[in-house]
């Protein structure tokens, strides 16, 4: 099988119909496995998938597990040579995975790529086109200064921003909302680290791909739609539509936090004097606290 897409569900009910629906809709020669890991969602949307999806593969889990413990039980029953991690709230587009997956194939060196993932008003989802959050790159991102002179590769390191989006590229990381990888590399890395939760977890994804060798792409030639946010209900540019409680948002407030902790004592605690380990964690710390 060429490829196999595994998509994370917690209560998105109300929009994982229009992700599927573009799925089959568009899916051409490719006939790909579809798994969904339902992560306990209150909403039905396991109960849907199941009547209204029967071909799809549905592991309806009795507790949320979180993004990426759901992930690698969808990886253990994949069959694909490619994988396609993509988010329940998003809409694929016509030639898209077509397009990915003959990306693929032609980059031997390729151990995951990303398309095109837009917004509802058409701008591209930042997260989809990152940098590693160095304590420099996440020092301009969050003081405001890539803001001004994002463009630059000295101050736009967060985000990259001085590569050009309509071209296709090589990046840092990608976003989980649309990652193919390829079944080597995921094996080589060991997939997901299930001690993120909810958040950090692509970055770290890549950034593990990195240190075996392979490389990430950002391909322009297609595009996705991402509401984005909808299971977590805190970005506004899926509040009309997502069904978070309260509770939830919190939760993953907080774990948006420990993430940062986490990436940073996993992978440059070790890279930086103890001055900058004390900032960067003081820092996170701020943060939280006022958000």
């Amino acid at each position: 099988m060429k490829l196999s897409i595994i998509i994370v569900s917690y209560n998105t009910k109300e929009v994982i119909k229009e992700c599927l629906d573009s799925i089959f809709s568009f899916k051409d020669s490719l006939s790909p496995e579809i798994i969904v890991v339902d992560n306990a969602s209150w909403d039905g949307s396991a109960e849907f998938i199941k009547k209204e999806f029967p071909s799809v593969l549905l592991i309806p889990n009795k507790e949320n597990k979180g993004y990426s413990k759901a992930n690698n039980q969808g990886v253990k029953k994949s069959k694909g040579d490619y994988i396609l991690f993509l988010n329940p709230d998003t809409k694929l587009r016509p030639q898209t995975l077509k397009t990915m997956v003959a990306f693929m194939d032609d980059h031997s060196e390729a151990g995951a790529a990303t398309c095109k993932v837009q917004l509802e008003n058409g701008t591209l989802d930042d997260a989809s086109h990152r940098g590693f959050p160095t304590p420099w790159n996440s020092f301009c991102h969050f003081s405001g200064i890539s803001k001004v002179f994002g463009k630059t590769k000295l101050f736009g390191g967060y985000n990259q921003g001085w590569k050009d989006t309509n071209s296709t590229h090589e990046i840092d990381a990608l976003a989980g909302a649309f990652m193919m990888v390829r079944r080597s590399a995921g094996e080589e890395v060991g997939w997901w680290d299930e001690d993120f939760f909810f958040y950090g977890e692509d970055l770290d994804f890549c950034y593990n791909l990195k240190e075996k060798g392979w490389k990430i792409y950002f391909v322009a030639d297609c595009s996705i739609l991402h509401y984005k946010g909808v299971s977590g209900g805190i970005k506004k540019s899926s509040a009309n539509i997502t069904k978070a409680s309260e509770e939830t948002k919190k939760k993953v407030k907080a774990e948006r936090f420990r993430a940062m902790r986490l990436f940073y004592e996993k992978h440059y605690k070790n890279k930086y004097p103890k001055l900058v380990t004390d900032l960067v964690l003081l820092g996170i710390g701020l943060k939280s606290k006022l958000s």
